[in-house]
């Protein structure tokens, strides 16, 4: 394989190389971790730390509450998307040039107006008794993903669980009027909650 892929000169190189002869069976190593077992995160972790600038991808906040929820992964999914800013709302469709209509008739659909802003989701929010709590996050805070972190950071695991929970009936109801041309009611909405609490 060497005299075929390299020069005579450069195969005579290859060969007298100490390690070919010496060595009857090689160990694969991954330095990254302590022992020596390659694993795709932290590869990924290598990339993202030593090879590429990714100032610009850094977000502010505490991932690791999103993932310690005790909650479907589809929830936490979602909360993540949220939270990098890449949900596909009609604000980010335009955002890229895409003409997409608004789901809502009340306003500009952006990820704050289907998550809290929408009188469907105030409703919702109402239902489900977490309105006071997610009005205060939203005066003090600005972007959509602020007031996730500091709901998860203020409240209790069963609070931050249903929060959770509700984000993701709410996302899933926007979808399926988009989609299918389905309107739920926020009793629905929070049916699904609860169908979703009980399978875990």
């Amino acid at each position: 394989m060497i005299n075929y892929y390299f020069d005579q000169d450069t195969v005579q190189e290859i060969l007298k190389t100490p390690l070919f002869r010496q060595v009857e069976e090689d160990d694969l190593i991954w330095r990254v971790e302590k022992n020596g077992q390659y694993y795709v995160k932290s590869a990924y972790r290598l990339c993202m730390e030593n090879r590429a600038d990714n100032s610009l991808l850094f977000r502010q906040g505490e991932w690791s509450r999103i993932w310690k929820l005790k909650v479907p992964p589809k929830v936490k999914n979602l909360l993540w998307r949220i939270c990098r800013g890449c949900l596909l709302t009609q604000a980010r469709l335009l955002d890229k040039g895409v003409n997409f209509s608004s789901m809502c008739e009340e306003s500009y659909e952006d990820t704050s107006h289907v998550m809290y802003d929408c009188p469907r989701a105030r409703k919702v929010w109402q239902d489900c008794l977490l309105i006071s709590k997610v009005n205060s996050v939203m005066l003090r805070n600005n972007t959509t993903a602020e007031i996730i972190f500091v709901l998860l950071q203020e409240r209790s695991c069963v609070q931050t669980e249903l929060f959770a929970t509700v984000l993701w009936s709410l996302w899933k109801s926007r979808n399926l009027r988009l989609w299918q041309n389905v309107t739920e009611t926020s009793q629905t909405i929070l049916d699904r909650v609860r169908q979703l609490e009980e399978c875990e």
